[in-house]
């Protein structure tokens, strides 16, 4: 990913999946720091406040309590200040509700999470390698 090293922001409730992805990371050589929060009302308060560098990509799951994906994803892309952040939907969710959301609200990708791991780094690998040559604002 890369873009000039930004963080990758993970929100993520569940720790076997954080692991997962942080692992699936440095195994495609991903070197950005990547900074996890459990849901998103934390993510939402890191975004905002101006001490934190914004990340050059978000993956969001789905379901998590407090506030949930699509509640963060609309609220997102909805400021004017932080819409232009990528979002990468990273979610078991199959639900066809949940991907029309996620698009109706300006989701850059939605991927289901594989449950096999060589999977997961597969997909990991495609989305690393997509936004690595992807030009951003």
């Amino acid at each position: 990913m890369r873009v000039t090293n930004k963080p990758i922001l993970l929100v993520e409730d569940d720790r076997v999946d954080m692991m997962m992805v942080i692992r699936a990371l440095k195994q495609v050589h991903v070197t950005n720091h990547v900074v996890h929060l459990e849901n998103g009302e934390d993510a939402l308060n890191y975004l905002r406040d101006e001490d934190n560098e914004k990340p050059c990509i978000i993956f969001l799951d789905l379901n998590m309590p407090i506030m949930n994906g699509i509640e963060f994803l609309q609220t997102v892309k909805g400021d004017e200040q932080l819409m232009r952040i990528p979002v990468v939907v990273l979610t078991t969710s199959d639900e066809q509700q949940d991907k029309i959301n996620s698009f109706d609200f300006g989701v850059s990708g939605y991927m289901a999470k594989p449950v096999d791991y060589a999977q997961f780094v597969e997909v990991m690998r495609s989305i690393d390698g997509y936004w690595t040559i992807s030009e951003m604002p």
